[in-house]
């Protein structure tokens, strides 16, 4: 067992090291908390890096275990439901719950990140140490090897956490000793960030709602900030016709908004400048296994299990990876050996499910929104979640507004849709009948 006095490093100081240092410190252990960049509260931003985080009840949970969900929440703007675009027509809003009340929250990575860095900084026994590069890291013993400006620094930990994202150090250590298998399966889509600004003031879109222009084989979001902007972001395919490749010139920009996201060229003055300037990024999905080894070093988050962000649970599933790991410390009485490897067997079947339907949910959000089929099995959806409360619930609430677990919320709605299934075939049979008797009355007249 690891005692108390003996120092964790947490490799990592974004959203799931700094939740994790909290939950840490709390209980008993001196927390070492190191990040390769410099302290992000001191500087701005990365241009076009910012992808607004979707934080919803699993992120939120953890959050109010720290006592700090009240006071991130009052920066967030909470969104009801999906307000999609289409090339031509009205916009059409899609409530997220079948009462209308519920609401994901967006709210700023950077802004969310501070408040935790913050938190767990203030924490006694907690250390962060900023500019430090993890380059090496002996399992076997935590010993650690940092570059910094001022050179290569060495460090010991009881117990190391690599909460440092989806291309970890501590994951690639781990793999260079032969300790673990990854696979990273990169989708042929990147991502671009582009702004509207407020609008005489105010917001130039509704910012109660995820703005969402479907166009089949791309897409583009909005969410909004508190400062009355939007945040958007472009899902395009990296090569081929509409893609980020394909346009380079100030003309072919605005050629193919004026063409694909009309309602959009007004609003956005800067455009072709946010296009042409900021960067591509890449989606992708990472496994590996295991987790952990020897019951010395961890991985959490996206360090041990990166997922596209298409239903905006990547932060929120790893804020529930960090609560996980607490129960199991709980009931290993803070044995690492064992409960490293009891975190992962609980863990492992829920963030395959939530990979799989977040990869599921790009093909609705791009290509099903706009389909009078899914608007209809929406609605019906909602009928029978207000005539059967608490028995029929549809899968974006189990995984929005509730900590079902993931594998569980997979489960529940194979059975549900079965249930859907033969309400929808029933309808339609109904309407064929319909339809018959009519016609049959026809001829006869």
């Amino acid at each position: 067992m690891t005692a108390r006095r003996d120092e964790i490093a947490i490799i990592g100081a974004g959203l799931a090291g700094c939740l994790a240092a909290c939950f840490l410190a709390r209980r008993g252990y001196p927390v070492a908390l190191y990040e390769r960049r410099s302290d992000p509260r001191a500087g701005t931003a990365e241009r076009g890096r910012s992808i607004n985080l979707a934080l919803s009840e699993r992120g939120l949970d953890a959050l109010r275990r720290i006592g700090l969900a009240e006071q991130v929440m009052t920066d967030a703007l909470p969104m009801r439901g999906r307000m999609i675009h289409p090339v031509e027509g009205e916009q059409q809003f899609q409530s997220y719950s079948a009462a209308g009340d519920r609401a994901i929250n967006s709210i700023s990575r950077g802004a969310l990140n501070n408040a935790l860095l913050d938190e767990a900084a203030a924490l006694p026994g907690v250390r962060v140490v900023f500019d430090h590069r993890l380059v090496g890291l002996d399992p076997t013993d935590g010993a650690l090897s940092f570059e910094t400006p001022q050179g290569t620094v060495a460090a010991k930990a009881s117990v190391v956490l690599g909460a440092d994202g989806a291309g970890s150090a501590v994951r690639g250590q781990l793999l260079a000793y032969g300790l673990l298998d990854e696979s990273v399966d990169f989708l042929d889509y990147g991502y671009k960030e582009l702004t509207i600004p407020p609008l005489g003031g105010d917001f130039a879109l509704d910012p109660d709602a995820l703005h969402i222009w479907p166009r089949g084989t791309s897409m583009m979001i909005a969410l909004p900030n508190p400062d009355r902007s939007f945040t958007c972001t472009l899902f395009w395919p990296n090569d081929g016709a509409g893609s980020f490749a394909s346009l380079t010139s100030p003309a072919e920009i605005e050629r193919h908004f004026t063409e694909h996201y009309p309602d959009v060229v007004p609003l956005a003055p800067n455009l072709v400048d946010d296009y042409q300037h900021n960067p591509v990024g890449v989606l992708g999905t990472v496994r590996c296994t295991p987790w952990q080894v020897y019951g010395t070093v961890g991985l959490l988050g996206d360090a041990a299990h990166a997922i596209v962000p298409f239903y905006g649970q990547g932060a929120n599933c790893a804020f529930e990876d960090v609560v996980e790991l607490d129960r199991c410390l709980d009931e290993c009485a803070d044995d690492w050996l064992a409960a490293l490897p009891l975190f992962q067997r609980r863990r492992k079947e829920n963030v395959e499910a939530i990979a799989t339907m977040a990869l599921t949910n790009f093909v609705e959000m791009r290509d099903k929104v706009a389909s009078p089929v899914f608007q209809t099995r929406r609605r019906v959806e909602h009928a029978l979640e207000r005539a059967l409360p608490g028995r029929y619930v549809s899968q974006y609430e189990l995984v929005s507004f509730s900590t079902t677990p993931y594998a569980e919320v997979r489960r529940r709605v194979r059975r549900q849709h079965r249930v859907l299934g033969a309400v929808v075939g029933g309808a339609a049979l109904l309407l064929v009948g319909a339809i018959g008797a009519a016609l049959s009355r026809g001829r006869r007249a």
